[in-house]
């Protein structure tokens, strides 16, 4: 069944639509305060399909993920109470106690990793606010960490280029279907 390579042929076609770094701006701004979609699941299929504004797509994608960082740091701030059951509902309260213990043991380096790892960046934001993390060394650890992690996306996808895209193309349906194996075996390992 080949419903990856149609779903991979859609996603190159919008990563190459006009409007594509505009939309690529705007996720990497919510996804640092309150959106659930990470910004490397557009970054990585505009850098391969112009390789040659991968490094423009990585700066965009930090500097709108840092800002969107500081909204979150403020929602932190001002309304956490407000977005507290938000939270509740996101099943997220677990990590967002762990985000204000690593704030409390670690500061600058909570963020850090926050930024460049999986972790939800949005949760160290939100924490990051609540716990009144001194300001400059939050957006020096932002910066550096989800700097770090957007570059190398659009770096690996520069450097694969054309060469990577037709690679993915044949492969995408196999790739696609093994990762959905190894989730349910995941989820029948873990239940």
């Amino acid at each position: 069944m080949r419903l990856f390579s149609s779903l991979y042929s859609k996603a190159m076609i919008w990563a190459r639509h006009q409007y594509a770094t505009y939309w690529l701006a705007i996720v990497s701004f919510t996804e640092s305060s309150f959106f659930i979609v990470p910004p490397d699941v557009m970054l990585a299929p505009m850098s391969l399909a112009k390789p040659h504004k991968a490094w423009f797509y990585a700066g965009l994608t930090t500097i709108m993920s840092v800002l969107g960082g500081l909204l979150g740091y403020l929602i932190g701030s001002f309304a956490f109470d407000l977005i507290e059951p938000w939270l509740q509902s996101l099943h997220y309260v677990d990590a967002y106690q762990l985000a204000r213990q690593w704030f409390e043991e670690w500061g600058f380096w909570a963020i850090f990793l926050a930024g460049f790892t999986p972790i939800p960046y949005k949760i160290f934001t939100i924490a990051a606010g609540v716990a009144l993390m001194p300001i400059l060394p939050f957006i020096f650890g932002s910066l550096i960490g989800r700097g770090m992690r957007f570059y190398l996306v659009a770096g690996l996808m520069r450097l694969g280029g054309a060469d990577l895209e037709s690679k993915l193309s044949q492969w995408v349906d196999r790739i696609g279907w093994a990762m959905v194996i190894l989730l349910v075996m995941a989820y029948f390992i873990w239940k």
